[in-house]
């Protein structure tokens, strides 16, 4: 049985698209057979114990403090992070480290993994430094850029394999100078042992966000559920929105969530003539999000162009598809990996709100094509994207290294 130590940001019980790919991951690589923990960094806010079980998944938690100015900071932050991976791996004995992105896991990894002659495996989800200019914490080519950048360079030069989630990635770092061969993707999967038969519309809730028609019929639901970050682009939504409803005046957008922008969209929505058509709910806990999935007939995935958006795909629109949702997204090369334009979804171009209402109100109109476009997603899910199918690279990769670990330690003994 092969165990398998995560290096994570952060966890369960904490809710973001980073924890809920690993928990798949760790999920699918049990039910595979081995045996697997994890352990989080300093970045882990919410309190617990030093080690402690969610969803029946164990997880390692590191304490401390990382003070001082940034750069030194971040530093000592890996410091701290290596000496509880050091503990953990000495207590259980891991056959493999895994660290996932940040390039702070990947170091911190990085180091144990050297000292004890273990294989490091690093999976990078995004490249963080383009992910700090999509969320305006930094710019391009910034100090920060650079030295994030560099770091995340030197840790994949140092892993024993790579893994990304996309092939644009993969591309990327290929053109850094990575061997292809070194670099596996495993791109992001849908459990599909969560998603049964979708529920049918509350009504009620439906009432409550003014969604329903004089007659008490639910009205045609554009939705958004996730955060309101500038390269979502929902003010390109918002804006398509007053051409939309033109024609097709009975049409909603529920934007549900909420992040740095969500103020600024509130005040933009107010201004449009399409006020009256646009509901925000806010954030809803993590469980309740399934009720608000079932109001909508489509989901936006309006993402502007950017490096960013180019090279990283999102877990939204595969999860809305195994739902049984139609995706309308803008043609960034995230979504072009996902979604196959007239087949499996709909794609406009980014950064327009012309074409964003354009294919909106093209899947509006021929109604007649919804039962084949869900049927297509639903199917290019369960077919590319089951954590049950993906998880299995990770053993082939795992092995591999282990393998030839096995391979060096006998040369060296004979």
């Amino acid at each position: 049985m092969i165990r398998a130590l995560h290096v994570l940001d952060h966890s369960l019980p904490m809710h973001s698209g980073y924890t809920f790919r690993t928990r798949a991951i760790l999920k699918a690589q049990q039910k595979l057979g081995m045996d697997v923990r994890g352990i989080t960094g300093l970045r882990h806010t919410q309190r617990g114990l030093a080690a402690e079980e969610a969803d029946g998944l164990l997880f390692h938690r590191t304490t401390g403090q990382a003070a001082g100015p940034s750069g030194l900071r971040e530093w000592r932050e890996i410091g701290i992070f290596a000496d509880a991976i050091e503990k953990v791996v000495t207590d259980w004995q891991p056959d493999v480290l895994h660290a996932h992105s940040p390039a702070l896991c990947g170091q911190a990894a990085l180091r144990v993994a050297r000292r004890h002659r273990i294989p490091l495996v690093y999976e990078i989800r995004a490249f963080w430094e383009d992910a700090a200019v999509g969320n305006g914490a930094t710019k391009a080519g910034s100090l920060r850029y650079r030295l994030t950048r560099q770091l995340e360079n030197h840790v994949v030069a140092q892993a024993d394999a790579v893994v990304t989630i996309c092939e644009g990635m993969r591309g990327d770092l290929i053109a850094r100078g990575t061997a292809p061969e070194k670099i596996t993707v495993v791109p992001n999967g849908v459990d599909l042992s969560l998603f049964g038969a979708p529920p049918p519309p509350d009504l009620t809730l439906a009432r409550e966000l003014n969604l329903l028609g004089a007659g008490g019929e639910l009205q045609p639901v554009i939705g958004f559920i996730g955060s309101f970050y500038d390269y979502e682009g929902l003010d390109v939504l918002i804006q398509a929105m007053e051409l939309l409803v033109r024609y097709h005046p009975a049409a909603k957008l529920l934007l549900v969530g909420g992040g740095p922008c969500e103020d600024a969209l509130r005040r933009q929505a107010q201004a449009s003539r399409a006020r009256d058509a646009i509901r925000f709910a806010g954030r809803v806990p993590h469980d309740h999000v399934e009720r608000y999935y079932a109001l909508t007939d489509i989901l936006a995935y309006p993402r502007k162009h950017s490096r960013l958006t180019d090279l990283v795909t999102p877990l939204k629109p595969l999860e809305s598809m195994a739902q049984g949702k139609l995706v309308c997204a803008s043609d960034v090369g995230g979504h072009r990996e996902l979604i196959r334009d007239g087949v499996t979804g709909k794609l406009f171009t980014p950064d327009d709100p012309q074409a964003c209402a354009g294919a909106l109100s093209s899947l509006l109109t021929h109604r007649e094509q919804w039962p084949a476009l869900r049927e297509a997603g639903r199917l290019h899910v369960q077919n590319s994207h089951d954590w049950a199918c993906n998880a299995s690279r990770y053993e082939l990769v795992y092995q591999t290294l282990l393998g030839l670990l096995t391979q060096s330690r006998l040369g060296a003994a004979a």
